[in-house]
């Protein structure tokens, strides 16, 4: 993997952007989307050594990159270290290049910080979910460099929320959201009056 030295975008005024790969980004965008303090999530790829990759190149394994989700949230409403508890709580932390049955690179467990507090933030975080002893196995988990993030095809965006009785959505994105809408019922945006 190449290391890249390119700065990260810009997030809007006033608010933050996270970058986390809990293998895929369907899972991943429909927990996000629904978490209070939370302005969008966008499914794509970062993480890789090509430029505007596509779904098949990086289903290939050979770009390096990690199927992802960038979030822009409102670090007034919600913080980081949150985000990262979320993250900790709602994918396998301890399985290397897969989530279920999803096996490869592009579905590996990784952290992008977008500035030197986020990463000392992740680093705080990894090390206290490790101690929390949170999974059976060791967390393997890397945090890598801020990387560009690549907008995934429309098709990718919203996925579980236009495909919700679709099988992979029944039988693997749905019972992460109802996981994470269990753990965090109190952050979730639904349950705001």
């Amino acid at each position: 993997m190449v290391p890249s030295t390119a700065e990260p975008e810009a997030a809007p005024a006033g608010k933050s952007y996270a970058v986390f790969a809990g293998g895929c980004f369907w899972c991943t965008e429909a927990i996000y989307v629904e978490l209070l303090g939370v302005d969008h999530v966008e499914s794509g790829y970062t993480g890789g050594h090509i430029k505007n990759p596509g779904y098949r190149e990086v289903c290939s394994g050979r770009t390096g990159h990690a199927e992802g989700v960038r979030i822009t949230f409102d670090p007034e409403v919600v913080s980081y270290e949150e985000l990262l508890d979320v993250f900790w709580r709602t994918h396998d932390p301890t399985t290397l290049n897969r989530q279920g049955a999803d096996v490869g690179t592009q579905y590996r467990s990784a952290i992008f910080p977008q500035n030197e507090e986020q990463e000392r933030v992740a680093r705080a975080s990894l090390a206290a979910a490790d101690e929390a002893a949170l999974w059976d196995d060791p967390i393997v988990t890397t945090i890598e460099p801020a990387a560009p993030f690549y907008v995934a095809e429309d098709s990718h965006q919203d996925y579980y929320a236009r495909n919700a009785e679709q099988g992979y959505c029944v039988a693997v994105v749905g019972p992460k959201v109802k996981k994470f809408r269990a753990l965090f019922a109190d952050k979730l945006k639904a349950n705001q009056h």
